[in-house]
């Protein structure tokens, strides 16, 4: 990790100026030009950011190396580095920062949202990965793109995360906040798992599957859409319930209205599994329970496209897959 030794003293969160509500403020021009009122009122403009972090997938040696070029083009208030950099992380919770830029793909904007989520800081994303539905900037626009954002020229999206706990009867094993998806289903062995569904309390059902995926939105264009579930606009709160692999049990998804409550319980004589966001999997045992609900904080991510770019660019990205060459 790199700072500028003569980089000034960085100010207190009390001395920041509060960000302004969009109704107090002039929506910055998108791509379009269009008028302010042509926007989302939940999709608030910022101002120009000063303090920035550059978080940098650290598998991409080409997001290391940018991630310091990007660094020491902003100077004086930045501060740069691999996004599994201990240090940095702390770096990031303990001083103001307005702005991460996230160098990377999926993965790493997802574990962006994890660090900048409870801070509050949105995240410009750069796409040095492979498909980037939740990054912003290719990598060869990155100039352009700052120069916009430094001018104030962008807007917030919100992105609603679930709260995850893993219960062994009366005792919380684990909390996760999720930006994408729980997976709750089978371990190694090719053995279905039983698992016993609730919904704001009530019963649902019991699916005989491999797993059962539920998801936000924003992972809706991800596991829970390879598993054939629906594709949600990424600004609604409502969940939506994927099974995986039913077996003469109900294979539909469900999507659920804002504010329910999950549980899912599980029941096997084999191993099962919880993996949040993409993570490394949590073993469950017999009778182990997973409740979701909506999380009190959120993601926001910095965006320079309009407000209607999601669809847009869900056609391109639906039509191409980057490793169909892989192995021809």
């Amino acid at each position: 990790m790199s700072s500028p030794q003569d980089k000034p003293a960085a100010s207190s969160p009390q001395d920041k100026p509060a960000a302004s509500s969009p109704q107090d403020k002039p929506a910055a021009s998108s791509p379009s030009n269009k008028p302010a009122a042509s926007r989302s009122p939940s999709k608030p403009v910022v101002r120009s950011p000063e303090r920035f972090a550059v978080l940098a997938n650290p598998q991409i040696p080409e997001a290391v190396e940018l991630a310091e070029t990007i660094g020491q083009h902003l100077g004086g208030e930045a501060f740069w580095g691999p996004l599994n950099d201990d240090q940095l992380r702390d770096q990031i919770a303990k001083q103001p920062v307005d702005l991460c830029i996230a160098l990377g793909g999926d993965g790493t904007m997802l574990r962006a949202g994890h660090l900048c989520a409870p801070l509050r800081i949105p995240i410009l994303g750069i796409n040095l990965g492979r498909f980037g539905f939740l990054t912003e900037v290719r990598k060869q626009d990155w100039k352009q793109a700052l120069s916009r954002v430094m001018a104030g020229d962008y807007w917030l999206e919100e992105r609603m995360m679930l709260r995850a706990e893993h219960m062994r009867g009366d005792k919380v094993l684990g909390t996760w906040e999720v930006l994408n998806e729980c997976f709750i289903g089978r371990g190694e062995l090719v053995r279905p798992v039983n698992l016993v569904t609730e919904i704001d309390g009530r019963h649902l059902t019991t699916y005989l599957a491999d797993g059962l995926i539920v998801a936000t939105a924003t992972g809706s264009t991800a596991y829970a859409l390879a598993a054939g579930g629906p594709i949600l606009p990424p600004e609604l709160r409502n969940v939506v319930i994927v099974p995986v692999a039913p077996h003469l049990s109900m294979d539909r998804a469900i999507v659920l209205h804002e504010g329910s409550s999950v549980k899912v319980e599980v029941r096997t004589d084999y191993q099962a599994i919880l993996s949040v966001d993409g993570s490394p999997p949590i073993l469950l045992e017999d009778r182990d329970r997973v409740e979701l609900r909506a999380a009190d904080n959120v993601v926001h991510f910095a965006r320079l496209q309009d407000p209607h770019y999601f669809y847009r660019n869900l056609t391109s990205r639906m039509n191409q897959n980057p490793t169909s060459q892989v192995g021809q």
